[in-house]
């Protein structure tokens, strides 16, 4: 360690994990799913709700709460010096339809405890640190996905996030003025020095290796990639096999074309379609339309892009030869993302200072840490979660995995903020 460098936390400090625990169980009695898990999507009754108590909390710990124009909640603990830029620790706190209770929750109320456990131990650090929610990261009511940390790494325009429109027609910027949470502060204003977050695996590597924690080195690029198939719409019963035109049956073959794809460029590449509407949808008519969306995934630029270049010939292929009409749009996407190396050994050297097993890791889903990263050094840490399990109302954690996440964010957020 350099002269300059500053000094390590003790491997002694610990957080309080029935504190975490409780907190996390407490959270969940928001916006219940209908077996064990929650719906509390992104700017509805639950999400205030749930950003009401987390507001409490914060100004239990005595934190100064700020929210952007965009929603998201910036709880700031101040340090020894005012004018430092701010180490940020956050998640999210909205959840899919039929999500878990830990999803993007652990980063936030794991954040949380970090604070809580400063005040604890009388720590006062150099920089400031602040604790963030970020609004829809999920994407399951107000399409992309992490649209609010989009808007902070500038990728997607204010106005433009605003007009994004749910199922029923309404938009994210009325439905933020609806539930008192469209803030005042510009988008961006709010500096950092680093970003953390703390998730959930989503996968079954860590439980499966019995490793404590996962260092995430990449999050994966991805490409949602909408094929649109215009058939014929004729009758099942008396449509000869060769007259038909059948988009449904294109559908079939491209979505084996994606999962060829994908194992193709397996470990690492993934890919499935997980949309898929087929019109007219009636039990007697061949389908005159299918529209459905492509999910890839890759940690490397290059191979990502020669997967969706895959699929746009043989997609190609498929509708000429079966006289298909064929559109591809692209829906989203984003590069691969490189964590910041110095935050990462921050966080391989506190898991070991505290005894935990820990290996390097590539983050399957797309977090805010992701697009953080195009703007502030990021890195992110994760913990098993059950089987692997989430986006499901059975995702479960053991509380001994919080504890041992929350803590090497503990170590990594002290250590990245100086000790005064």
């Amino acid at each position: 360690m350099s002269a300059s460098s500053p000094p390590a936390p003790r491997d002694n400090l610990r957080i309080r994990g029935e504190r975490l625990w409780d907190s996390l169980m407490e959270m969940a009695a928001i916006g219940p799913g209908l077996r064990g898990g929650n719906n509390r999507q992104t700017l509805t009754d639950s999400d205030r709700e749930a950003r009401l108590l987390f507001a409490r909390w914060c100004e239990e710990a005595g934190l100064t709460l700020a929210v952007d124009q965009m929603g998201t909640m910036f709880a700031r603990r101040e340090g020894a010096d005012p004018d430092a830029l701010p180490v940020m620790l956050g998640s999210h706190l909205d959840t899919q339809p039929t999500g878990g209770r830990f999803d993007g929750v652990l980063g936030v109320l794991g954040a949380l405890e970090v604070v809580r456990t400063l005040n604890d131990l009388g720590i006062r650090t150099r920089r400031p640190i602040e604790v963030v929610n970020w609004t829809d990261e999920e994407g399951a009511r107000f399409a992309p996905a992490m649209v609010a940390s989009g808007v902070y790494a500038g990728a997607y325009g204010l106005d433009w996030a605003y007009g994004r429109t749910d199922a029923e027609g309404k938009t994210l910027g009325a439905e933020l003025e609806r539930i008192g949470f469209k803030g005042e502060e510009p988008v961006g204003a709010r500096k950092a020095h680093a970003y953390l977050e703390l998730h959930i695996e989503q996968g079954p590597i860590l439980e499966d290796e019995g490793i404590d924690i996962g260092v995430v080195t990449h999050g994966q690029g991805l490409r949602w990639i909408e094929v649109t198939l215009t058939g014929k719409e004729a009758h099942t019963g008396s449509t000869p096999m060769p007259k038909r035109v059948n988009a449904g049956l294109g559908a079939a073959r491209i979505i084996e074309l994606v999962d060829r794809i994908a194992w193709s460029h397996a470990p690492l590449g993934v890919g499935a379609v997980g949309r898929l509407d087929i019109s007219p949808n009636s039990r007697n008519i061949i389908p005159g339309k299918a529209v459905f969306t492509v999910d890839f995934r890759h940690p490397d630029l290059a191979v990502l892009r020669a997967m969706e270049a895959e699929l746009r010939e043989g997609a190609a292929a498929i509708a000429q030869e079966m006289g298909l009409g064929l559109a591809i749009d692209d829906v989203q996407g984003f590069d691969p993302v490189a964590f910041d190396p110095a935050l990462l050994e921050s966080i391989r050297d506190a898991a070991g200072r505290l005894g935990y097993s820990h290996r390097d890791i590539v983050s399957g889903a797309g977090h805010d840490a992701c697009w953080m990263n195009k703007v502030v050094p990021s890195a992110m840490i994760f913990c098993p979660c059950v089987d692997g399990l989430s986006h499901n109302e059975d995702e479960a954690i053991t509380p001994e995995w919080a504890a041992a996440g929350t803590e090497v964010l503990l170590h990594a957020a002290i250590e990245t903020a100086g000790i005064v």
